[in-house]
């Protein structure tokens, strides 16, 4: 086999290609296999009767799918990308992510501003309803064992500022609540060194009995993996050990622990589950939380 060389110079690109010329991509056989399942179960037309509503019935130009927009906030979900540009990114550079989309490659994939004015449009009771809709799909199929259930929770970062905090019932803010500190102390033009040096010899942290942010209401003040104290939120996700599948996920406050009855919950809504999942917590050697199913050992 002799081996090819770059040609020098640039090349002149055709005027016309033939649609069997263009290059096709084998596609994601998991994005491939969930698109089977999804159009099995109608999932265009059930995400555009629930979305009718929020779109006029004749006028203004034609918006984006509400398939297509919910196939990209899978998609960032399942490839870790937490922002629209992102999505959009990913989605435009790929071939089996298109195709995932229904989109041919005469048409153009959905701009960041385009899924981030969709977002804004839909309520929050929309997305819930689809995706939950979409989490019970793999229990209707048949694809999940139900014999062992494990759950995980990370605490993210909320989009609030720690200074931004005021104080519950009277609104005081924290530096007005520090400057208070400081002249108690006898310093009557604090600088910010001067309002710092209390804080840190207080032996009662900021406590969310007390403290709010007005700019996120859900908001707790939490401390990171990092070890730095930030205003959070916990997420927690069930996952079928067997098969890996992701059968509930829910926002919960920061400073709360893992909840079981949750698990519960959702176990209800899964027919196969029913009467099997127990959620009862046990401890192990290191005092990390488990959970037990009838018929199934602990993990």
């Amino acid at each position: 086999m002799a081996m090819s060389k770059r040609s020098g110079g640039e090349k002149q690109e055709d005027i016309w290609i033939a649609h069997t010329e263009l290059a096709v991509a084998p596609g994601h056989p998991f994005y491939k296999r969930l698109n089977e399942l999804l159009e099995g179960a109608g999932f265009d037309e059930l995400v555009e009767g629930r979305c009718a509503r929020f779109y006029h019935a004749r006028l203004g130009r034609p918006s984006l799918r509400p398939g297509i927009y919910f196939r990209a906030l899978l998609v960032g979900y399942f490839e870790g990308i937490d922002s629209e540009s992102g999505i959009a990114w990913r989605v435009a550079d790929s071939l089996a992510l298109r195709r995932f989309l229904l989109l041919g490659l005469d048409e153009q994939t959905p701009d960041h501003s385009t899924i981030s004015r969709t977002r804004r449009l839909l309520d929050i009771d929309t997305h819930r309803e689809v995706f939950a809709w979409v989490l019970e799909l793999p229990a209707e199929r048949g694809l999940l064992k139900g014999q062992r259930m494990g759950i995980d929770a990370t605490t993210l970062e909320a989009n609030a500022a720690m200074r931004s905090i005021v104080r519950r019932g009277t609104g005081e803010t924290y530096e007005e609540f520090l400057r208070g500190l400081a002249k108690a102390s006898g310093i009557e033009t604090p600088t910010r060194e001067d309002l710092a040096r209390p804080d840190r010899k207080r032996k009662k942290g900021t406590s969310n009995k007390e403290w709010k942010s007005p700019a996120d209401q859900d908001a707790r003040i939490a401390k990171m993996k990092d070890g730095r104290t930030h205003l959070a939120h916990k997420a927690e996700h069930a996952v079928d050990l067997d098969t890996g599948a992701i059968v509930a996920v829910t926002l919960q406050a920061a400073d709360q622990g893992i909840r079981p009855r949750w698990m519960k919950r959702y176990a209800r809504r899964v027919s196969r589950w029913q009467n099997r999942c127990d959620a009862r917590p046990s401890y192990g050697p290191r005092t990390s939380r488990r959970f037990t199913c009838k018929g199934s050992k602990n993990w």
